[in-house]
């Protein structure tokens, strides 16, 4: 079990608003002529939650959007789609509620169909030489979900996109899943008082065009999924927080090789800027350290309208607009977005049932952050609200990895704070040294993927040469945890103490490997460890003590997520 801690020197959901679904008055677009109005090709129909066919490998999103005038909710839209060359006879996408008024392959007019919130287009394999085909696609409408067009907290209009965990589909044709990925380009075209953030770096300035708007660009040249695609519109104030990550950031285009961190804030609600993010840059600093270098060309934290307290979007994170208008401090999620950035958007699940890898990992390292910068204590008290969250909850009936129907429900604590523990409790059997060794090599080899908890579990057996298969086993594919009874006894005779340590947790969960510590404390106050194995349902444990013991403890530095069979609730 480990002994010591690493920080022994100083690491250097809103309700959605969405208008009535007027038509804006048609807007001058340039190679599109919305103006007359034509019937679309074809229109969309309902979401296939889920579905993916995994022959579609986007290599670029090409995406711009006009956006309505304020009060309006119809958007226009053009999708350039760079894909790799293949055999396949179709490109198949996720698309869903928009009208379609134009599709093109290689810039040659399409065969397609749509329905069922699926887009089909004929591909002609010969037609690209080989190489990446690009397809394009030209709609309009009003999305149903995905980009949220509607008035802020404060009463103003903005628009903000809300992708998890596949809700991209419902504003630009997509491979709307995690385990896609893509570099993109976002071109915004917003009412001239609004500011536009997105994903990546901003191209050049915005540039004024007619009837009032202004257009904004950004690129990202790190591939991300389709859910991590982002950008957000509305009247807010830009204020600076810091650079970070200099000399550990490679995608980073500043002379001086640092990222900008920034907060994009209502203008009522800037005081955030310190209280919620005012160590925001200090976590990427301290996250480049212990994990690897920033993946991103810069970090904006972002008031936004979303489902969630938080959203990783990479490298533009979107927040709670209304728990930052309330003026109560973020910062918790400030430290588990900002992990984000590593372990969710840059290390990507493979599928919906990894989650943890993305959510557990957030979850742990957002306690790291306050364990290195506010102490172990603070640690401590963090890790045991997990713990309890946990223990409390309606899914510990349920191993991590399992598959919910509704994709929401993947957003449940087996994910959050049983994930978080599974790493906890890695640490604790690896020790400091092999731990983060191992997870500083898992990033830097699976960095810009998408992985299985298998490509996990292996590159953390090469940081020690150790396989510790029976351990992600147990904790990730078996539900519920270990209810430990723990009785004392003191044979005179022999001169022993005996402890009896039985797993008394439900008979349908199963029998938990547990490789512990045992605390004996004598009648005087002196202690004792003893490390020990648990492998059944009851173990008698001798030890050769001048007395009986005052008291007796399994593992006392809170290692194993467990529950003693005398501990109360603390709620």
């Amino acid at each position: 079990m480990r002994r010591s801690s690493p920080w022994t020197r100083r690491l250097a959901g809103a309700a959605l608003l969405v208008a009535g679904a007027c038509s804006p008055a048609p807007r001058e677009t340039p190679g599109i002529d919305f103006g007359a109005e034509p019937p679309p090709i074809i229109a969309g129909a309902a979401a296939a939650v889920g579905w993916y066919d995994d022959t579609v490998d986007v290599l670029d999103y090409d995406l711009e959007v006009w956006l309505p005038d304020p009060g309006e909710t119809r958007i226009e839209g053009r999708a350039r789609l760079t894909l790799a060359p293949g055999p396949a006879a179709e490109a198949v996408f996720d698309f869903t509620g928009l009208a379609i008024r134009e599709v093109t392959v290689d810039r040659r007019e399409a065969q397609v169909s749509y329905a069922d919130g699926i887009l089909r287009i004929a591909l002609d394999p010969g037609g690209a030489s080989g190489g990446p085909m690009l397809v394009e696609v030209v709609y309009a409408g009003t999305p149903d979900d995905g980009l949220i067009l509607g008035q802020n907290v404060h009463g103003r209009p903005g628009a903000f996109v809300d992708n998890w965990p596949n809700r991209a589909r419902f504003w630009f044709p997509s491979v709307d899943h995690p385990s896609d990925k893509a570099t993109a380009s976002l071109t915004v075209h917003a009412p001239e008082s609004w500011v536009v953030v997105a994903n990546g770096r901003q191209l050049g300035e915005p540039v004024t065009g007619a009837a009032g708007t202004r257009t904004w660009r950004w690129r990202t040249d790190v591939a991300v999924s389709a859910y991590n695609l982002v950008f957000g519109a509305a009247e807010m104030t830009v204020v600076p927080v810091g650079l970070a990550a200099c000399g550990r950031a490679p995608a980073s285009h500043r002379d001086d090789g640092c990222v900008e961190v920034s907060t994009w804030l209502f203008a009522e609600d800037t005081d955030q800027a310190s209280i919620s993010f005012g160590r925001a840059a200090d976590m990427v600093d301290f996250y480049a350290e212990v994990i690897g270098p920033y993946p991103f060309e810069k970090l904006a934290h972002v008031q936004s309208v979303t489902r969630f307290g938080g959203m990783e979007n990479a490298s533009a994170i979107f927040y709670s607009e209304r728990r930052l208008a309330s003026g109560s401090s973020m910062e918790a999620t400030v430290a588990h977005e900002t992990a984000h950035q590593w372990f969710g958007a840059a290390v990507t699940e493979r599928d919906w049932t990894e989650l943890w890898l993305s959510e557990g990992f957030a979850t742990y390292f957002g306690h790291l952050y306050f364990e290195s910068r506010d102490g172990v204590d603070d640690f401590r008290r963090r890790l045991d609200g997990s713990r309890w969250s946990y223990l409390e909850s309606a899914v510990t009936g349920r191993p991590v990895a399992a598959r919910y129907d509704d994709l929401f429900d993947q957003l449940n604590r087996n994910n959050y704070a049983k994930g978080a523990w599974v790493l906890h409790m890695l640490r604790g059997i690896m020790g400091d040294d092999a731990f983060f060794r191992g997870i500083r090599d898992y990033y830097a080899n699976r960095a810009g993927t998408a992985v299985t908890s298998g490509d996990f579990a292996s590159d953390m057996a090469g940081a020690d040469g150790e396989d510790r298969g029976w351990f992600f086993e147990q904790w990730l594919h078996e539900p519920g945890y270990p209810v430990l009874d723990v009785e004392q006894g003191w044979d005179a005779a022999a001169g022993e103490v005996a402890v009896t340590v039985r797993q008394v947790q439900d008979p349908s969960w199963p029998t938990f490997r547990l490789p512990v510590d045992l605390e004996i404390v004598d009648g005087e106050g002196g202690a004792q460890r003893h490390p020990i194995e648990l492998t059944e349902r009851s173990h008698v444990f001798r030890f050769a003590a001048q007395g009986p013991a005052r008291s007796v403890r399994v593992d006392p530095d809170g290692w194993v997520l467990k529950r003693l069979a005398s501990e109360a609730s603390p709620r």
